[in-house]
Order: structure tokens, then sequence, then C-alpha cells
């Protein structure tokens, strides 16, 4: 086997292209994550029904339109994330996003873990320190194979995470009166439009802000628009469907608390330990590409170090970290934002990989970010949306007007 099986350093053979459906079922592996379950039971009893559905179509389909040009540029492309950041921020100015990108995933690897130990120790009495070397060592194993080992997870994941989940909610939406019943339920604590999409954004810009790493194994373009919108649009709404559901149901937004209450404890631990599996193989996948990128060090071996690190630290990083873990992925959705930009106004230097290492360090991408996570904390209005536009304009017109004043080469 290969040591740079995941091609950390170059960029993705032809022969290596996988299926539209292969990346479609590691993509909604992705996307398939309690962390949203909980959004969505947030924006549930913050909106009615009605206005939850537009929030949800909303701010859906404004992540699949921004995780589509991200898995575009890496189809047409081939590269990682954090090489294609050397375009935009020069080979030592791309360590910054390197450095957010692979150490903000590596952390929640960690609160992934905690999140599936913690209530299962409590559900089975099983050691909970017994349970985090367990459920560490596999999410981490399964990494060794990189991503192949991913997609296979993922085919067996995501079908009966969605099969179980809709039998659950649908027996928890009847047994109250069915949707009719929820659909006159007042919101318990209210939430203006702006902050319900803003939660629903939120919830997977970050993480959707590294589409190209897997989405750099599509065979055309057209996979990556198809894919992007099977797990943004459609998954991450079905997770928050999930979520209002069974909060409005039964007050509980993450399924398995709901199967538990339905006496279904084997399905609950099942479907929870998928749910954060699959999602934690993406996270630890994507952390050590951004620091092989960084270290030359080939990102099977640092996948498996990095997990072993978030194992180690998952419970102390879920009781004191999750806070600074949201800081951080507020500099994220800039990044993104650079990479479509500047892939788009100048295409003709991507077909050659030398020319990612002519800069040095671009400080106007550098300057960009740092707007981005100032417009996201100072400005009223969807909270993403403003960093997004923030660093786009930022960005565009620092290049247009200073240009390579500001590149150190």
């Amino acid at each position: 086997m290969s040591e740079d099986v995941n091609y950390s350093q170059g960029t993705v053979p032809l022969h290596q292209r996988k299926s539209l459906l292969s990346l479609a079922f590691i993509m909604l592996g992705l996307t398939f994550f309690s962390a949203s379950m909980l959004a969505g039971g947030r924006v549930g009893a913050g909106l009615d029904l009605q206005n939850f559905f537009i929030a949800i179509i909303i701010g859906n389909s404004f992540l699949a339109i921004y995780t589509a040009f991200l898995g575009y540029i890496g189809v047409k492309t081939g590269l990682t994330t954090h090489l294609l950041a050397r375009y935009a921020f020069g080979r030592r100015g791309a360590w910054l996003p390197s450095f957010l990108l692979a150490a903000t995933q590596v952390g929640w690897f960690g609160v992934g873990v905690a999140m599936f130990v913690i209530p299962v120790s409590e559900v089975t009495g099983i050691n909970l320190y017994l349970l985090t070397v367990i459920a560490g060592a596999l999410m981490t194993g399964t990494m060794y194979f990189g991503i192949g080992a991913i997609a296979a997870l993922s085919i067996l994941a995501v079908p009966s995470m969605t099969i179980l989940g809709v039998y659950s909610v649908w027996e928890a939406v009847t047994s109250v009166g069915g949707i009719k019943a929820l659909a006159a339920v007042e919101p318990t604590d209210p939430l203006t439009m702006a902050s319900a999409l803003s939660i629903v954004i939120g919830s997977f810009i970050s993480a959707g802000s590294l589409t190209a790493d897997f989405l750099r194994f599509g065979k055309n373009a057209k996979t990556a628009i198809i894919v992007a919108v099977l797990a943004f649009f459609i998954g991450n709404s079905l997770m928050f469907i999930f979520g209002a559901m069974g909060t409005l149901a039964l007050g509980k937004a993450d399924i398995f608390d709901v199967m538990l209450i339905q006496g279904l404890i084997i399905p609950a631990i099942i479907i929870l330990g998928l749910n954060i599996w699959t999602t934690n193989n993406n996270a630890l996948y994507a952390s050590g590409l951004g620091f092989s990128s960084m270290t030359g060090i080939s990102s099977r071996k640092l996948s498996m170090i990095l997990g072993f690190i978030g194992t180690i630290l998952s419970l102390w990083l879920y009781n004191n970290f999750v806070d600074w873990l949201v800081f951080l992925s507020s500099a994220i959705p800039p990044i993104g934002t650079i990479l479509i930009a500047d892939f788009f106004m100048d295409r003709k230097r991507y077909a050659s990989i030398a020319k990612m290492n002519d800069i040095f360090v671009n400080w106007n991408a550098v300057i960009a970010v740092a707007i981005g996570v100032i417009a996201s904390y100072t400005f009223n209005g969807i909270v993403p949306l403003n960093s997004v536009i923030a660093s786009l304009i930022t960005y565009i017109l620092l290049e247009k007007t200073l240009g390579a004043k500001n590149h150190i080469r």
C-alpha cells in the first residue's frame, strides 16, 4: 500500500477518482452528526414549524452552494484544501489556514469521542475511561486505510442512521398527535430569523470549508455539485428535522435520547456510535491532511497520532474547550471564501501545481481572514454570512488595488 494513500502532497490521479455514490455516502457521513440535531432542536424550539422549514431551506441552500464551489475546485485541481491554500495565502502563509483547520478538526474529534462515551457510559454502566479508550481506538484505527475506510463505514452508517432515525422520529411525532399537533406548538424560546439562519449555516460551514479534501476524489464537476447538495442540503436538513421533531414531541433533540425514551437502547447506541464515528473519521482525515501539508509527514501517520491525542484529551476538550473551538471555527468560513475567490480570479495559475509555491506569504489573504472574523462578531444579522461577505469583499479589493505589493516572495 502506498505510504501517501491520501495524496496529501499532490494531485489525486484520475484512476483513483471515486464514484458519485461513494462520495455521497462519505459526505453524508460527515453531515449526519449529533451536534446538528441539537442545533435543529434549538431552531425548532425558537420558530413555528413553517418558519423552521423556511430557515433550514434557506440556510442549507447557502451551505450547499458554498460547498459546491469548494468541491468544484477540488475536482478540477485534485488538490487538498491545504495545498489550494498555498495559491491564495502563499507557501508559508498557508500555515495559518492549515493550522486553524487541522487544530479545530482534531479538537472536534475529541469532543465527538466524549459525546459518544459519556451518554453510553451512563446508560450501560461501562467505565467511562475504558469506553473512551475503546471508542477512540476504533475511530482512529479506521483512518489507517484512508478515504476508502471512510467510504466503507459511511455506506454502512448512512442507511442505518436514516432508517432508524426516520422510524424513531415518526413514532415520536405520531405519539403526540402528528405534524398538525406540532404545528400548533408555540415557540418556547423565540428566535429571530437571522439568529435561526446563523445557527443553520453555522452548524456546518466550518467543516464544509474542507469539502475539497473529499470531493477532489470526484470524477467531474457535476459530481461535486450533486454531492454537495445531497450532503449539505438534504443531509443537514434531515438532521435538523430530527432534532426539531424530537424536541417538539418529546423535549429531546438528539435521536439517541429519543430512542432511549422509546426503549430502543441497543439501536440508540448503534445510531449514536455510527453518527459520531463517520463524522469523526472525516475530522481526523482532514486534520491529518492539514498537518501533513505543514510538515511533509504522511497524513496517514499524522491521523493516527492525532487520533491518539484527541482520544486522550477528549473528556477535557468536551468540558473545557468547546467555546474555544467555536471561536476558532469563526475563522474558517473566511478561509473557504478566499480559496473560492482566488481560484475564480485567476484559474490559469491553478493549472500548474508548481505555481502554488510562487508566493511566500500573501498578506491580502491574511488580512481578509482577520476582517471576516471581526465582521462575524461586530455586525448584526446572519453571523457566518457576515464573515463570508466581509472576507470576500476585502480580499477582492486588496488583490485589485494592492495586489503584488502585499505578496512576499
